[in-house]
């Protein structure tokens, strides 16, 4: 049986989407409420850069649909250091900080490096060692975003498999030197698609998106799919995710 395909945005406070996506009047408090039931996941990307209180893990997992899912973005601090599985410290704090009060909400974690990591085997099996299968009795799936062409090869898909950790299928026209990896390492695939264009009213036109429903079709047979629109044009990202979950209906 074919996996669930979720399609989202990064995050849901963004101004310019006030009486674009969400409605003039609407209060910035109900965004959240809106967005989640407009759109089938959202990835909160303020994990990146910040911590943040258990009330907060809370009042997400209250205010959105039984059946929605968020990813969440994992620190920075794990991620953008020389030595990769010295970040022990780093991991606790983050994966502590009651993410997993998302309880069935909790989609993958993604861990994104910055465009100058390379690949070291050594150094990022290290790292992988550390990523949990499941924090509080709540399953863990991990994600990776890549950014430096080091990393596409065999020897960092074999990785991966390894550990069940999916590898970020990332799309930036701006960032042509980032790798392109469509491999199956896990039950599920995760997409960041960043090719939004403003002249668009959904951000790329209906064969883009046809071509994007495509592929997130072949990915679901082989498990879940989490699929953002991210970057480009922001102000064209919501619509663009309305328009690709109606393609796959």
């Amino acid at each position: 049986m074919a996996g669930a395909i979720r399609v989202g945005v990064g995050g849901w406070t963004f101004e310019p989407w006030r009486g674009v996506f969400y409605p003039d009047g609407l209060t910035q408090k109900r965004e959240l409420e809106f967005a989640s039931r407009a759109l089938t996941s959202i990835e909160i990307n303020g994990t990146y850069y910040s911590t943040f209180k258990t009330d907060s893990w809370m009042k997400w997992r209250d205010e959105t649909p039984e059946d929605f899912v968020f990813a969440v973005k994992a620190s920075r601090y794990c991620t953008n250091r020389k030595v990769l599985s010295e970040g022990g410290e780093s991991f606790d704090r983050f994966l502590s900080q009651g993410l997993t009060l998302l309880g069935d909400k909790l989609g993958p974690i993604n861990w994104q490096f910055m465009g100058t990591k390379k690949f070291d085997a050594e150094d990022f099996e290290g790292f992988l060692k550390l990523l949990p299968r499941e924090k509080d009795g709540v399953r863990l799936r991990h994600a990776l975003e890549v950014r430096n062409p080091t990393f596409a090869c065999p020897e960092f898909y074999d990785l991966a498999l390894k550990y069940c950790a999916a590898i970020v299928y990332a799309v930036d026209d701006e960032e042509p030197t980032w790798p392109q990896i469509d491999e199956p390492t896990a039950d599920f695939s995760y997409a960041r698609l960043m090719s939004s264009r403003q002249d668009e009213a959904t951000g790329m036109t209906s064969d883009e998106l046809e071509a994007v429903a495509v592929q997130a079709r072949r990915w679901a047979e082989r498990g879940d799919v989490f699929a953002y629109l991210i970057s480009g044009a922001k102000v064209r990202n919501p619509a663009a995710a309305q328009a690709l979950i109606e393609k796959l209906k």
